[in-house]
């Protein structure tokens, strides 16, 4: 757990620079390089009792990343200790942990502290926030580190509020249930369910998996980092930016897929075809897991010990669409009723609806939903037209689909650092 901050004063109008939102990769980036450029005037609310952002959130058997760990960090601050290829949730809260420490950003956390709103004063250039419990802060310049990562999504059925056994989400998954022996309904076949699913099914009776669209899957490939290696990084630093290097552009190439090149997509899919034949014998259970789309219409999974959880004699596939939960039990369209006695959605967020709970409100009285009911847009992903010094950390397509979106987050804390710059020199003139 991360170290305290300071709290607010009990009365006082709080007053800073900048306020940012979230204390997460982006948030933690953007306070990191505010401290490098001299600003100590700022704050980072988080709402959750620790910083970490997803990587805190998300705590579910088998959460970790689907990007190699050597990338999945900050350039700035890189480590030669990590101990696998991919990383888990735990050593990447681990990192995040470490960096606030390295870059004494503790004082400026204000955590268990939810952002309500802020208002933009065009007389006095301030946004006036609410966080907390009612509590006030007056800031110049607004930054939103909240992502799209932390705002589950929960499916419409029918019937799922009288399921009277426990029920709940990956992203706030409940350790309490005892899960052995137990018939489980998993509800979604996506990035969090198939990491989650491997490592409960050998405890469970039953596990019936519902899916609605299979997931392309490409093989993991992860690996224990060596002792060896390690000191190597340690010892020699371009070896460790060299290893980085290679990933990003290993990663980067995968682009060419997303901009139409059809002769690679096809040696992708052919990969996950290979990949799925390899580890599904059944031919009706592999057809059943066969996408019928493009690869790169939904997000690329990556995987090794998924598919071969689905041969267990114990774990059940669904493709039909659930028509009904009942008290102890979820019906399908063909009208076939399978006894549960525990639900689990894996079922993602709500990604492509920002700022969902929070009113941020610039000129004239325009709320952000107005604004972009519309249309999503923003310049660089990060500046809102008509909504003065507030700067987005991942906005409006800025989500990469075969990269680390940390690249990502550094580029737009990059270009926000400018701009404060720039306005820093003006107001001296």
């Amino acid at each position: 757990m991360t170290e305290a901050a300071a709290s607010f004063p009990e009365s006082a109008l709080t007053k800073v620079q900048v306020l940012i939102v979230g204390a997460g990769f982006s948030g933690l980036c953007m306070g990191i390089k505010l401290l490098e450029a001299g600003m100590k005037s700022f704050l980072i609310v988080e709402k959750s009792e620790d910083i970490g952002g997803t990587w805190w959130d998300n705590r579910y058997p088998g959460c970790a990343c689907d990007i190699p760990s050597h990338l999945y960090s900050f350039s700035f601050a890189p480590s030669a200790d990590w101990t696998r290829m991919y990383p888990g949730q735990r050593e990447i809260h681990d990192y995040l942990q470490g960096c606030v420490g390295r870059y004494g950003l503790a004082p400026y956390l204000r955590l268990n502290t939810r952002f309500r709103e802020a208002v933009w004063d065009e007389s006095e250039g301030i946004w006036n926030a609410t966080v907390g419990d009612g509590i006030r802060v007056c800031a110049r310049v607004l930054v939103s580190g909240m992502g799209a990562l932390h705002v589950p999504r929960y499916p419409e059925l029918p019937g799922a509020e009288r399921f009277s056994g426990p029920a709940f989400h990956s992203s706030t998954w409940d350790y309490s249930v005892d899960l052995d022996g137990k018939n489980v309904a998993v509800v979604g076949t996506g990035a969090s369910a198939i990491q989650f699913v491997p490592q409960i099914a050998p405890r469970v009776g039953r596990l019936y998996l519902f899916q609605r669209t299979p997931p392309w899957i490409v093989p993991r490939l992860d690996f224990a980092i060596t002792d060896k290696w390690k000191r190597r990084f340690r010892a020699i630093p371009l070896t460790r930016w060299a290893f980085r290097q290679y990933i990003f552009w290993r990663q980067e190439v995968r682009v060419l897929g997303f901009l139409g090149n059809q002769t690679f997509r096809k040696k992708v899919e052919d990969i996950a075809r290979r990949h799925l034949a390899r580890k599904i014998k059944d031919p009706k259970l592999r057809a059943t897991l066969t996408p019928n789309y493009q690869l790169g219409c939904k997000r690329i999974l990556v995987s090794d010990d998924f598919y071969p959880t689905l041969n267990r004699t114990n774990v059940e596939l669904v493709p039909e669409a659930i028509a009904e939960v009942r008290e102890r039990g979820v019906v399908t369209d063909d009208g076939v009723e399978r006894p549960v006695d525990v639900v689990i959605y894996g079922t993602g967020f709500r990604a492509t609806e920002p700022f969902i709970g929070v009113r941020v409100v610039g000129k004239g009285g325009v709320e952000i939903h107005d604004a972009w009911r519309k249309r999503m847009t923003a310049y660089l992903g990060v500046t809102v037209s008509g909504f003065p010094n507030f700067f987005i950390l991942l906005g409006p397509n800025t989500g990469l689909g075969h990269n680390s979106v940390v690249l990502m987050i550094e580029a737009q804390v990059r270009y926000t650092i400018k701009c404060l710059k720039l306005m820093h020199r003006r107001r001296r003139r």
